[in-house]
């Protein structure tokens, strides 16, 4: 799953020299539509006297609204799979970039006025936030601890620190909150990960003041200068470039009852609900919970194996209501009969496929909750890749959203290889296939630029599937309005991976 979550106000704070008389430690220019990150060594001179360094430094809050919603229901903050990461996008100028330093992302300690300043050049716009100056508060300035919000200090001491480098309040061992990124060439985006900001945040030990950006210490404090980098702004005209704070987790359920095989570990799952909403299934009065909590039987005439099933473990390390799931493994030698004087295995070597019937039942057998049926099919050697003539494709998506709108968008598969179209005079239902290891990005229509990519590292783009086939849930606030997108889908078989775009989708968010 994505989250993106908004700027709520951005603006950086300097204190260059302006025409060699003063510094403009007082201008703000929070209504700029770039921030732009720079450090000036021996370029100007105060008064005629000495080297004068300048810099800026870029201050940014994100509104955490949505994943606020979304804790301790569908978002665990102590997942190794959730991560938080600020997204800054790149302002190509046509001019020199600095190349080969640090950017450190600091959480704030206090909180800061975003301004009104527009005038990047003299910088004449007087007003907070600025380099000496917060927020005002009752008609009062709130002045930094150190100009330039500089003063850094632990979570405990967060009320009198400009930026929180580090602190074991809410946690048992030292953590350090501030995320660094290299920049070797001077071009690339800004991708910082803040994760246990973001969590300290979420869990309410660190403040929600937003992070400065800065050049780091060294590269601040070194002999060399560095101008401009430059990032839009959530003023931006541009709605691609405008920062954001990226937040991902895996929420993928691989249900296998599409791509169970013999000899293979494979996972099968059962939803129950009531009156529209899950809800744990009941035995004897007692909700059933928690592990080996029930029982699955698989029956091929006189055959039959039994396995333990256990409440679904979500993604807040607890049990899920309602779902269910069961793991387990057949062999494809397995010689006890089906049939007088027919084994198993040999039912399989004949039909490459066995069907049984699926029982999910009480532990004591004396209550059965639902009757269905699974295939499980045998492995066949394949010297060509699934996926070299496979199409993918929504069947679900319409032509437009609005931005507050939730999908759980369904996916067709189809291998062209094996999929050889029968004539026929009735209507035949075509089964999609079903492929194990699959992502899906969105794209900008007419730009063809990502709006986010595939998630492979920590499977927060990973598509679910189950009995029907695959699917994800999404999230549409994600986009900006106004555009068209795309979606394309990573299919990663046998070591190989191959891009397919989604040509029977495309949609704009109102």
């Amino acid at each position: 799953m994505k989250i993106f979550c908004t700027a709520s106000s951005d603006t950086y704070i300097t204190d260059k020299i302006i025409d060699n008389k003063l510094r403009a430690t007082d201008a703000n220019i929070g209504r700029a539509g770039t921030l732009d990150l720079f450090k000036l060594y021996d370029e100007n001179k105060l008064n005629k006297t000495g080297s004068q360094d300048e810099i800026s430094r870029l201050l940014i809050k994100f509104d955490l609204t949505k994943p606020r919603q979304m804790l301790n229901k569908t978002l665990d903050i102590t997942s190794n799979t959730f991560s938080a990461k600020i997204k800054l996008y790149d302002i190509r100028t046509g001019h020199a970039l600095p190349s080969n330093y640090n950017v450190i992302a600091h959480p704030l300690g206090h909180s800061f006025d975003e301004g009104v300043g527009r005038d990047l050049s003299s910088f004449s716009d007087l007003a907070t936030t600025n380099f000496l100056t917060s927020s005002i508060v009752n008609g009062s300035p709130v002045l930094w601890f150190a100009s330039g919000a500089n003063y850094e200090g632990g979570v405990a001491g967060q009320s009198s620190v400009d930026i929180i480098g580090s602190g074991t309040v809410g946690v048992s061992t030292m953590q350090y909150y501030y995320g660094v990124q290299h920049f070797p060439v001077g071009n690339e985006d800004l991708s910082i990960d803040v994760t246990k900001a973001i969590s300290g945040t979420l869990a309410g030990f660190i403040p929600d003041h937003g992070f400065r950006i800065a050049f780091s210490g060294s590269d601040e404090g070194d002999k060399k200068s560095r101008f401009v980098k430059r990032f839009g702004s959530r003023h931006s005209s541009n709605p691609l470039i405008r920062p954001r704070l990226e937040i991902s987790y895996d929420d993928a359920i691989q249900d296998n009852r599409g791509n169970f095989y013999f000899d293979n570990t494979g996972s099968i799952f059962l939803q129950n609900s009531h009156r529209s909403s899950l809800a744990n299934l009941v035995f004897a009065g007692s909700e059933i919970t928690g592990q080996n909590s029930l029982k699955v039987k698989l029956k091929k005439g006189t055959f039959s194996r039994t396995f333990f099933a256990s409440q679904h473990t979500g993604p807040l390390g607890v049990g899920t209501p309602g779902i269910y799931s069961a793991s387990f493994a057949i062999s494809s030698d397995e010689t006890a009969e089906y049939d007088k004087g027919k084994t198993l295995s040999s039912l399989i070597a004949k039909e490459k496929e066995v069907t049984f019937t699926e029982y999910w039942q009480s532990l004591d057998g004396t209550k059965g909750y639902h009757t269905g049926s699974l295939t499980i099919k045998g492995l066949v050697p394949n010297t060509s890749f699934f996926h070299d003539n496979v199409d993918v494709y929504s069947t679900n998506c319409k032509s437009s959203y609005s931005r507050h709108d939730q999908l759980r968008i369904h996916l067709f598969g189809i291998n062209h290889e094996i999929k050889k179209e029968k004539t026929g005079k009735k209507p035949r239902y075509k089964k999609s296939e079903v492929l194990e290891t699959i992502y899906y990005r969105v794209l900008d229509a007419d730009s063809l630029v990502p709006i986010f990519d595939f998630g492979e590292a920590d499977n927060s783009t990973r598509v679910s599937t189950d009995g029907q086939g695959m699917y994800f849930d999404f999230h549409f606030d994600v986009l900006p309005p106004g555009r068209a997108y795309l979606f394309e889908y990573l299919i990663v078989d046998k070591n190989s991976k191959k891009i397919i775009r989604d040509k029977r989708t495309r949609f704009t968010v109102l």
